[in-house]
């Protein structure tokens, strides 16, 4: 393949992500978008105006023969969309979650390494250079490890209505919580081993067999433990919403976020604000041996900037030939975590994993 070819790109989803990921390529001189495809007509920014919808994914690849194919579609299709996609020949990018079972994670990821193609999955915050800061400093800590993480949206209108959409297949605690599972396996290299949930239906507007609201907690088998907690809905407080902290006995790593931001802004779920870095150490006095430090995330990238750097890293994976084994691998163990979280809640017991 030329290198300097442009990668010809097939998007399947135009919601938000979908959109988003569309003008990544549309604005990156490496990709050409081959065809937009949604069960539905949407209105579309002005920069993907002139694309028309298709609606026939499995038409999209026989037609267009794309190099890549884009999934950002509810979370159900991801597998066997990415699988026809690896099959076509194409390499893939797929929204997270990657998959709705554990087996068609796996399956997706086979895929790939049967028919010698990238995947890359939408973990955002993988690319967020103040994300990879938290990490980072908290490996220099050492472990074990206390994770305590959630977001909580307090949604309405046209928040509430996308959640309640993505609630007919995938619960909080699964569809968010990929991304903090994924950041806490980053920052320790030991194996998660049981899981526990609890959730709640706080609403009569979600199925009585979904929950709005999710808490999960998780063993590893060097002794670190987290917690991760999320819940959608006009309901849901904004006290506490965001809540990044890592402990470990040599001090903690924290993200401090500024006053009065709302939890149903799309930025603030990647924006950090300020890292702050505590040091347990003490004096011969007993006091804290140094102030606490405060890292600025001042012009850090918004939503749409993460999103191009995702597509950026694409493009670099398939064109540099980048060994993404680790990175299917964590994807893998991330949704293992979050739905083995989701099957306590349901039958009310731990699960060993």
């Amino acid at each position: 393949m030329n290198s300097e070819k442009p990668l010809r790109v097939v998007v399947a989803g135009l919601g938000n992500m979908g959109r988003s990921h569309a003008l990544a390529y549309h604005t990156n001189p490496g990709f050409d978008i081959a065809a937009v495809v949604n069960r539905s007509d949407v209105p579309l920014p002005a920069g993907l105006s002139g694309y028309d919808i298709r609606r026939s994914f499995d038409e999209a690849l026989r037609d267009e023969k794309p190099d890549i194919a884009c999934i950002a579609t509810y979370s159900d299709s991801h597998a066997d969309y990415a699988v026809k996609a690896f099959e076509g020949g194409c390499h893939v990018f797929v929204e997270k979650p990657l998959a709705t079972t554990v087996a068609d994670a796996k399956r997706v990821v086979a895929a790939a390494k049967a028919n010698g193609k990238k995947l890359v999955i939408g973990y955002i915050l993988r690319h967020h250079p103040s994300w990879v800061r938290l990490i980072a400093e908290a490996r220099k800590l050492g472990g074990p490890y206390v994770f305590r993480m959630n977001l909580n949206q307090q949604s309405s209108g046209h928040s509430w209505e996308t959640h309640k959409q993505l609630m007919q297949t995938t619960s909080p605690i699964v569809d968010c919580g990929v991304h903090y599972l994924d950041v806490m396996l980053q920052i320790t290299d030991a194996r998660p081993v049981e899981v526990r949930g609890m959730g709640l239906r706080l609403t009569d507007e979600i199925a009585p067999t979904m929950y709005n609201y999710g808490h999960l907690q998780v063993l590893f088998d060097d002794g670190s433990v987290g917690w991760y907690e999320a819940g959608w809905g006009p309901m849901i407080s904004e006290t506490a919403f965001f809540v990044k902290d890592v402990v470990s006995p040599k001090g903690c790593v924290s993200i401090v976020m500024k006053e009065g931001v709302r939890s149903d802004d799309i930025d603030t779920h990647t924006k950090t604000s300020t890292i702050r870095l505590h040091s347990a150490a003490t004096g011969a006095d007993g006091k804290f041996a140094k102030a606490d430090e405060m890292l600025s995330m001042e012009g850090e990238p918004g939503h749409q900037d993460l999103c191009d750097l995702e597509q950026a890293f694409l493009l670099k994976a398939i064109r540099e030939d980048l060994d993404l084994t680790r990175h299917m691998d964590d994807a893998v163990k991330s949704l293992a975590v979050c739905l083995a979280a989701d099957e306590s809640v349901r039958s009310g017991k731990a699960v060993l994993l």
